[in-house]
């Protein structure tokens, strides 16, 4: 544990390198894979007769006192006298579930709670399409051309066990989550186009859920009869089915725990935070227990909490929540990307086939080319603000793959298949991180991309006249209407004008909404305080009427 600590300290000191945290992974996983002298504590090895069944646990009884040995393996003869390295190796790597469970939840949690709502429901249209569809064509893209590799590895002889199709298809699922943080870290501290940020962003982190998804459905793809690897209509159909339901009871499961996450503690802002930081957490632990995901449930609990519940806290609270998941997050995404740099050299069952991986950068290639510029064609036909040419190419061009893609990976690693899959993510996620994530800004230049644009500041005013307050808001509020998609607009007067009053002290009265005959229930459901700022609104709006 120390030995990690250390790792993630030196990561945090190595922030300003330009090769990221995943340098001094590799430094200490070469110290630890061929640094360590190999000392054996035995005289001879023991031996046991063969038994008609295999076991995975063994007891011994020594004078008494029984002890419990777990079976790690079968260990070659010329292997032997590295047992003691190995055992070390095996204390520094990770559970998967670690990863999983652990790690990627504040991850996933900060980037749905420092979502930049104006922009991204701007581009909302867009960015399901990316996310859902471009993502099922990538997988699908990608799956099917690492099947021709496979076959034609079988064909030259460079295929030592079984890889079937679905194997294939899973690949794709995990190699399609896009993971663009160091770009997106560029962008956000050169100020790129809020547009061209809003559609990575928002791809980005809706992309991981459906990969997550995706890949559990591919799993549960059982055809029945002797083949069990053959396409079969019914099981294809159950995956879809699992696919939906899983999205769908996850995403529902996250929006209502977000939207019930009420706090009147606003006189303790620490149990205020205590308290929204637990329910954060349940989320994802009561959707893995529905049999949910909870990454995915964890993603809207947070975009809906910063929609909502965030209104509702303390000032002081405002600041601790944002605060509290942006370490979190930092310290996660620190930690992944070093240990990805660590497994390169401690992770005992690599496969590397040359084939394979130079098949699997084609296809990611081809899948991310496939769904990027013929989507981008389809929802111009639609769209007011048009996505240009060279925010296409920069889109292709910042298709990294990261934490999400190395967690699907090392998930599940007990097939010959599945280890040549991992292995190969990790040399993608070092090849984009580096490559792609070092040559940003020069692309940035070369596709005249504007920067140093604010994200936060509206498009200046047409005329110079003096606006009062409520006609500022009303304008912002209608120009936001106007450029979001309009799978939002249908949204959102029922949001402003129903959900908000009732969820948090914003928005108008519900006496000033609702039918006169539901005025009894009007006023028990809207918040006390919507009252007090309606009135503030009003006095000023008069005070500036006299102003002028």
């Amino acid at each position: 544990m120390l030995a990690v600590l250390l790792l993630l300290i030196l990561s945090i000191k190595s922030a300003s390198w330009v090769f990221n945290p995943l340098l001094p992974g590799l430094i200490v996983g070469v110290i630890l894979r061929y640094g360590t002298p190999s000392s054996s504590g035995r005289d001879k090895p023991l031996s046991c007769s063969q038994e008609d069944r295999p076991f995975t646990t063994l007891l011994v009884n020594v004078s008494g006192k029984f002890f419990e040995y777990t079976l790690k393996g079968e260990i070659s003869p010329g292997k032997i006298h590295n047992v003691e390295q190995n055992d070390m190796l095996r204390k520094v790597t990770f559970d998967p579930e670690v990863f999983f469970n652990i790690l990627l939840p504040p991850i996933i949690f900060h980037a749905g709670y420092s979502l930049k709502k104006r922009h991204f429901f701007r581009n909302l249209g867009s960015i399901l399409a990316y996310a859902f569809l471009g993502t099922a064509v990538s997988c699908f893209i990608i799956g099917n051309l690492m099947y021709g590799v496979v076959k034609l590895m079988k064909l030259v002889g460079q295929l030592s066990d079984k890889f079937y199709y679905t194997d294939c298809l899973l690949f794709g699922a995990i190699i399609s989550a896009t993971d663009p943080v160091t770009v997106l870290a560029i962008f956000n501290e050169l100020h790129a186009d809020v547009d061209l940020y809003a559609l990575l962003f928002g791809e980005s982190v809706l992309n991981d859920a459906v990969a997550i998804v995706l890949s559990s459905s591919i799993v549960a793809y059982q055809p029945t009869g002797e083949n069990t690897h053959a396409f079969d209509a019914a099981a294809f159909f159950k995956s879809v089915g699992v696919f939906l339901g899983i999205f769908s009871g996850s995403f529902m499961m996250g929006a209502v725990t977000g939207v019930v996450t009420f706090t009147k503690l606003h006189c303790f802002p620490l149990l205020e935070t205590a308290l929204f930081f637990l329910m954060s957490w349940s989320t994802f632990l009561l959707a893995e227990a529905c049999g949910f995901t909870g990454v995915v449930a964890v993603l809207f609990c947070g975009i809906t909490q910063a929609h909502y519940t965030y209104n509702n806290l303390s000032v002081e609270s405002r600041s601790r929540t944002k605060q509290l998941f942006e370490v979190l997050h930092f310290l996660a995404e620190n930690f992944i990307f070093s240990y990805m740099g660590l497994a390169l050299f401690t992770f005992q069952k690599h496969i590397f086939s040359p084939v394979f991986i130079i098949g699997a950068f084609i296809a990611i290639f081809l899948g991310r080319a496939a769904h990027i510029y013929p989507l981008s064609f389809l929802l111009n036909l639609g769209r007011r603000h048009k996505i240009s040419w060279n925010f296409q190419h920069m889109m292709m061009f910042s298709g990294l793959r990261g934490a999400m893609a190395f967690a699907l990976a090392i998930r599940d690693t007990a097939t010959y298949a599945h280890q040549m899959m991992f292995s190969t993510t990790l040399l993608i996620v070092f090849f984009t991180v580096w490559i792609v994530g070092g040559g940003t800004t020069p692309m940035l230049s070369w596709l005249n991309i504007r920067v140093g644009v604010d994200p936060d500041q509206d498009p200046p005013p047409t005329n110079d006249n003096f606006q009062v307050l409520q006609g500022v808001n009303s304008e912002r509020r209608n120009r936001t209407k106007q450029e979001s998609a309009w799978l939002f607009r249908l949204w959102y007067s029922f949001d402003h004008n129903y959900l908000k009053p009732i969820l948090t002290h914003s928005g108008p009265p519900l006496t000033t909404t609702l039918p006169s005959w539901c005025g009894l229930i009007a006023r028990c459901l809207t918040s006390p305080q919507v009252y007090d700022v309606s009135k503030i609104t009003q006095y000023l709006c008069v005070l500036f009427s006299l102003c002028i």
